[in-house]
């Protein structure tokens, strides 16, 4: 396992957390029009094809960007479409826990947006990883419900395979997912995804040995490097998007939707299990063959 247990432990909760929020804030909008002009009315069967021909596209657009101001080293730009991201995501997020108390969309969207913005502006320009990963709970239920309704089960499944396909070139072949995320984190102080810092027994005893040998000391200074647990942001919205698709396709029915983040769960958890110290590994190959075997089991049930 290549983190420990405890910390294991953590990053399964935070996942599973999220996907039961995504679930109750995709469904939701099923009846509701999503705010700040991202609503739409639900596509008939033949209006599948071009949306998610245009989801390719905005895909191969963001990460395009994303790589080219990272190159370039453009914090300015990264931290600001960071900020505008995680400030609509969380508004479509509350929005959907405000609607409840009054039919004033508007009104309530607004509010949305003023609960938002201290969050989004304490995880993007400032370092808090308790902020951080508590907006990530919310973050990406509200990106999954504007893609959900664009999506059917097909056009889903296809997403995943070719996402899974591009996470392993890109974490496995080119290095480019590792490269970003050290960027993220190391220059921008940003990560999308949970992040959770720790220390292995070994930088405990190296730590403890150095308090020792300086403990006479007036002014001792030394880095000690710390390990961290991370699962980006992909890994976390692309199985809220598949529980609300299946949500969708067996409405009202929602086990076939709660086989789906169970399916996402092994998936992950098979992941960690298997994992290896200073190993990199795409994560979405695992989820994706954990929502697979969702999707078939509800099929044949259901």
């Amino acid at each position: 396992m290549k983190h420990t247990l405890k910390v294991t432990a953590i990053i399964l909760v935070m996942f599973i957390i999220t996907q039961f929020i995504g679930l109750f804030v995709v469904g939701f909008y099923f009846n509701h029009e999503l705010p700040y002009g991202l609503g739409y009315s639900q596509p008939v069967e033949q209006s599948y094809a071009p949306a998610f021909i245009s989801i390719l596209i905005a895909f191969v657009i963001a990460i395009s960007l994303v790589f080219l101001l990272t190159k370039f080293k453009s914090r300015f730009f990264l931290r600001l479409w960071f900020f505008v991201v995680v400030l609509i995501a969380l508004g479509v997020s509350f929005s959907s826990i405000l609607f409840n108390f009054s039919t004033e969309y508007r009104l309530m969207s607004f509010i949305a947006l003023l609960f938002a913005l201290p969050i989004a502006l304490s995880k993007v320009y400032s370092r808090n990883l308790i902020s951080h990963n508590l907006s990530e709970l919310l973050i990406y239920p509200g990106i999954a419900a504007i893609f959900v309704p664009i999506l059917n089960v097909f056009y889903l499944i296809l997403l995943l395979v070719l996402i899974s396909l591009y996470d392993m070139w890109a974490v496995w072949k080119s290095g480019i997912m590792q490269k970003m995320a050290k960027y993220q984190m190391d220059q921008l102080k940003v990560f999308s995804g949970f992040l959770i810092p720790y220390l292995t027994k070994q930088q405990r005893d190296k730590i403890k040995k150095l308090k020792i040998k300086n403990q006479n000391s007036k002014f001792v200074k030394k880095e000690i490097k710390v390990s961290a647990a991370i699962l980006g942001g992909g890994d976390v919205v692309f199985p809220i998007i598949a529980s609300g698709v299946m949500l969708k396709a067996f409405s009202p029915n929602f086990i076939p939707a709660i086989l789906v983040i169970i399916g996402a769960v092994l998936g992950l958890g098979f992941l960690f299990l298997i994992s290896k110290k200073n190993k990199f590994y795409p994560a979405m190959p695992f989820i994706s063959a954990g929502i697979f075997l969702a999707i078939g089991i509800s099929y044949l049930i259901f």
